[in-house]
């Protein structure tokens, strides 16, 4: 075949087998005008992500160590996508475009808060072990799997396993008093504890 008379693939229409490539059926939803959509994609710690708005439009790329607007502090996390690929994302995942509760990207990372970071880090396997005897002593009914600072560590997840529902009320308080920081309880099962081996960091 001639080099000039190559076939050109419409992306919209491309198959192999039977199998179409549905991203390219995705961006034909989306409106040209996204294409410099303000809104990125962040991974944190093993499968955890969230949307986030660039409104000082910073520019980023995705690998990129971002700071991000927390409740309270900043959190770090790593840019995964931009562009309209966000929007594509967000679509998939019933999140809305004009959600009030989309937080802002604050700025790159900067060496003082990596050094956060890591500090934040290298405290989470430890306070798992102490979490999972504070919940032991209490008699609660459930398995501690993992711990996540947030990367100013003013906040830690505590992820759980338990077959029934707990009164996390009193754990909760002695957590708090124990790490000095806010807590949050969120359940994951089995599968997904297996599936949390992972880090985030340069």
């Amino acid at each position: 075949m001639n080099p000039s008379e190559k076939t050109q693939l419409d992306p919209c229409a491309c198959r192999r087998k039977g199998a179409k490539l549905e991203v390219y059926d995705w961006l034909s939803d989306i409106p040209e005008s996204h294409d410099d959509t303000n809104l990125v994609e962040v991974r944190f710690k093993n499968t955890r992500k969230g949307y986030y708005r660039n409104t000082t439009h910073i520019k980023l790329a995705p690998g990129d160590l971002v700071a991000v607007e927390a409740s309270p502090g900043h959190d770090i996390g790593e840019v995964t996508l931009t562009g309209r690929l966000v929007l594509i994302q967000m679509k998939k995942n019933n999140v809305k475009i004009d959600n009030p509760e989309l937080k802002r990207v604050y700025r790159k990372a900067k060496p003082n808060d990596l050094e956060k970071f890591e500090e934040a880090k290298a405290k989470e396997h430890d306070t798992m072990i102490r979490a999972r005897k504070i919940a032991e002593d209490l008699h609660l009914n459930m398995k501690i799997g993992d711990v996540e600072y947030q990367g100013d560590g003013n906040k830690a997840i505590f992820y759980y396993i338990a077959d029934e529902r707990v009164d996390f009320r009193q754990l909760i308080k002695v957590l708090a008093e124990a790490f000095r920081v806010r807590i949050e309880m969120k359940q994951i099962g089995a599968r997904q504890e297996a599936g949390r081996i992972g880090g985030l960091g340069p």
